[in-house]
């Protein structure tokens, strides 16, 4: 221990570990510790670099996003994004690339390798070589074919207590469930059939972290992420990773204190490196995982601006979005939100209760099915189903595929929808298939069995680049469109992450943002139409320091002072 004492502050990572588990097991846990943080202690800078700015956008992709025959994929994605996304991303989340087994990726079989499959260790090094990549922490459960779970199958003595094991006399009636799948699954051990802690599905075991061994497992797997490469580590379905009999199961003050004890090692070992939070849950439980804005998280997904956006395009009214949009805060200036529209998910619908009515959530649901889309449900605690995500491409959730409607307007509604997506304060997410604006993959949801599959279709190489290189085509509109949007945005320090936003009231067609950089100099006006109708706006207060003559960034025309300001149906328009 003396060998790291003068190097890092233990001691947060001592009371953390004692609060956990106790005198006793805390303190004998750090001694564990230490080996490992010794182990990987040199490898890391410990210096400060500037931090995130306007220029940090991330792509989501899958890593056989796009496919060539013969080709390690993560090769193919590299080459995709070095040749078109070099101007316009700064950094690729890498959907999970590990050994598994099933739910695409999402059931591990080993943190610490890459699926041969999709290429090698070497692949995601060239792949950082231009890019700052996001790894998947995927530690609230893990494969049933894993070394781990077949060992404690086999009796291993090491490995029995690293899966949970309810009593018969564990209340269980309170736990809540994110999918409607049994909570407990039955396995036949070395000691006979054995009742299993499930969350997610029979594949994926939930790990024991009242065992301290597992904690310190995933701290070393949280570490190597970081020398292989990893510049934000997204920690998957977090909100689960504690049980305690009698309680639901979710959000418990166990898992805070094990996400700043993760927030603690890192700082200290590898200070640049985000954690970010995916907890699909009700708004205000999402944003506790900033913790105090200096112990937790760095940013957590912004899990109800999708769902309000798409309600915003539905009802033609951004009068929902913009007062819940004016009520967000953040807990210091340290943290920040990911905000995203679509991803390898659905959209969820538990961040909007205590936002939009039930009423109005049915007829988001309703909408959507109209649209082709599916619902995936959950089982509340009473016993009851209700929906909890919505499966469609984000595309299609926006547009009806059957309506008799130009294409034009379907591509300005999904391209002013992410006008609204990269003008919010924070980090936008940009899922692969939006780049290319891609319907609902129904077939594929015909081969799984899965409602998720429906946005999860893989490109090959030739397809996708004859699509995007010929203008007439959807996928080279939306492209070209996307991308410019955040090329604008990477260039104007008034879209900072830690810089400013205030909600400008209007048209209630509208829905305007006034972003401002963290030194006050840039200062950009976000106004955007989800109406179908053209709206002319005179009492919008537009900063004196944008007039005269102030600019429309997307297109490149000019406002003059005094001059009537027009938006055409589902147009953006980015003032400065």
């Amino acid at each position: 221990m003396n060998f790291l004492i003068g190097m890092m502050n233990i001691e947060k990572l001592r009371n953390l570990l004692i609060d956990i588990y106790g005198y006793d097991a805390g303190a004998t846990a750090l001694e564990q510790l230490i080996p490992t943080l010794r182990k990987y202690y040199n490898d890391f800078s410990t210096t400060h670099s500037a931090g995130l700015n306007q220029r940090d956008t991330i792509l989501i992709a899958y890593p056989d996003q796009v496919q060539q025959a013969e080709v390690h994929p993560l090769r193919v994605l590299a080459e995709f994004c070095e040749h078109y996304l070099m101007d316009t991303i700064s950094g690729i989340h890498i959907l999970p690339f590990y050994p598994w087994t099933s739910d695409d990726g999402f059931s591990v079989v080993d943190y610490r390798e890459v699926d041969s499959r999709y290429g090698d260790w070497n692949d995601i090094a060239k792949l950082g070589h231009h890019f700052q990549l996001m790894f998947d922490a995927v530690i609230n459960h893990i494969s049933v074919s894993s070394l781990w779970f077949r060992s404690m199958l086999e009796g291993d003595s090491h490995y029995r207590d690293y899966f949970i094991v309810p009593k018969e006399s564990d209340d269980l009636s309170h736990v809540v469930r994110p999918r409607a799948l049994p909570l407990l699954t039955a396995y036949q051990t070395a000691q006979g059939q054995t009742r299993i802690w499930t969350t997610f599905s029979a594949d994926q075991v939930d790990l024991n972290y009242s065992n301290p061994n597992v904690l310190l497992e995933i701290l070393d797997v949280l570490l190597l992420y970081v020398k292989k490469g990893a510049a934000f580590i997204r920690l998957d379905a977090i909100a689960y990773l504690w049980k305690e009999s009698g309680t639901s199961c979710i959000n418990l003050p166990q898992t805070h204190r094990i996400i700043q004890l993760f927030r603690a090692m890192l700082d200290e070992m590898a200070p640049d490196v985000n954690l970010i939070t995916e907890t699909n849950v009700p708004h205000a439980d999402n944003i506790s995982y900033f913790g105090d804005g200096t112990n937790e998280a760095q940013m957590v997904y912004n899990f109800s601006l999708p769902p309000l956006v798409l309600n915003a395009f539905q009802t033609g009214s951004a009068e929902t979005l913009s007062h819940w949009a004016d009520g967000l805060e953040l807990p210091s200036d340290e943290v920040t939100f990911f905000n995203f529209l679509a991803s390898h998910d659905g959209i969820g619908l538990n961040p909007l209760r205590g936002i939009l009515s039930e009423a109005e959530i049915e007829a988001l649901v309703s909408r959507v099915q109209s649209h082709g889309g599916l619902v995936s449900f959950k089982t509340d605690v009473n016993g009851t189903k209700r929906p909890y995500e919505l499966n469609i491409n984000y595309f299609d959730a926006l547009n009806d595929p059957n309506a008799d409607e130009p294409l034009d307007f379907q591509i300005d509604r999904f391209v002013t929808a992410h006008a609204i997506l990269f003008a919010m304060k924070g980090v936008p997410g940009t899922y692969f298939h939006s780049l290319v604006g891609s319907r609902s993959w129904l077939e594929g949801v015909k081969l799984s069995g899965q409602n998720r599959t429906i946005n999860r279709k893989k490109f090959q190489w030739d397809e996708l680049i004859l699509a995007i290189s010929n203008p007439n085509t959807q996928p080279a509109r939306v492209f070209f469109r996307v991308c410019h949007l955040l090329k604008i945005r990477r260039r104007h320090a008034a879209f900072h992450p830690h810089g400013s936003q205030k909600v400008i009231y209007g048209a209630p067609e509208v829905f305007g943002l006034l972003r401002i950089s963290p030194d006050g100099t840039d200062k950009v006006l976000c106004l955007q139409n989800v109406s179908g109708q053209p709206v002319s706006l005179n009492s919008f207060q537009i900063p004196e320091e944008l007039l005269p003559n102030a600019r429309n960034l997307i297109n490149g025309k000019f406002i003059q002072e005094k001059q009537l300001i027009s938006i055409e149906p589902y147009q953006a328009l980015w003032l400065a």
